[in-house]
């Protein structure tokens, strides 16, 4: 794909993993960018600074009309889409006895319907493209949950397994999908400060760009998925074969501290 030059879509472009990966896939050769996140002056502003043509759309995917006016951008722009990147989300820390069901339903309109909605949307545009890929950014908390983040591992366990689906429904068709699961990421909406003044925890947060590697790793190179960092597939099969040791070691002692943080993670 990347040979014959392609174009990519990728939402929660303006900062962290989005602005990551948009700029990584724009160092491919051929490519073209079409950038997807609310706010317009910082996505006019990365535009600018690629070195490739980028073109973008300021909209909040959670609004009802967000997908009709991404796919309207895209036929506006020639139709054709090599390349669909759903990285926009967000995580609101808090107790389900504390927050209930409206944290939930936050999680899941962003994390997981948006993400399905865009992507029904666009279907018809990768499937015409093809071959063609969609790269769904889900999370080590999609494997593995810890206290105070279940409504975001609720909405990011939906995301792989309907990522699985969606790969053997369009595999057919020429559309590969991949996904990629991140751990802790210093990013604006978490900086991860506490975990990397840490020698303990250090190693655990890596850097946005190291996630857009695995982006185009998943994307453009066919990989069926990737943690990031790698050690982190530990955890996941861990939780299968010794799950009574998972829930011990994420209920308590420095895993429960890692859960104490207040506010939002985002990449929108």
């Amino acid at each position: 794909m990347s040979e014959k030059g392609f174009r990519a879509l990728v939402t929660g472009a303006s900062s962290g993993i989005g602005e990551a990966t948009a700029r990584r896939l724009a160092r491919e050769p051929g490519a073209e960018l079409i950038l997807v996140a609310r706010r317009e002056e910082r996505l006019r502003a990365l535009a600018e600074s690629l070195p490739c043509k980028a073109t973008y759309v300021a909209v909040d995917l959670t609004d009802a009309g967000a997908p009709d006016r991404v796919r309207a951008h895209v036929e506006e722009h020639g139709g054709r889409l090599g390349l669909l990147v759903n990285n926009a989300g967000a995580a609101w820390r808090g107790g389900f006895a504390e927050e209930g069901y409206a944290n939930v339903r936050r999680h899941m309109a962003l994390n997981f319907d948006a993400v399905l909605r865009l992507t029904e949307a666009l279907l018809p545009a990768l499937r015409a493209s093809a071959p063609s890929a969609v790269v769904n950014v889900a999370s080590t908390a999609g494997r593995v949950a810890r206290a105070r983040t279940g409504a975001y591992s609720a909405s990011k366990f939906a995301l792989i397994g309907w990522t699985d689906s969606l790969y053997a429904e369009e595999r057919p068709h020429g559309v590969h999908v991949g996904l990629v699961l991140p751990g802790f990421v210093a990013t604006e909406g978490f900086p991860a400060t506490e975990l990397r003044e840490r020698a303990l925890t250090r190693w655990i947060v890596s850097r946005p760009e190291r996630v857009a590697e695995a982006i185009v790793d998943t994307g453009l190179r066919g990989k069926a998925e990737r943690y990031v960092p790698r050690p982190y597939a530990l955890a996941a099969v861990l939780r299968i074969v010794a799950p009574g040791l998972v829930r011990r070691v994420l209920s308590g002692g420095s895993a429960a501290s890692l859960t104490t943080s207040t506010g939002a993670a985002a990449d929108r």
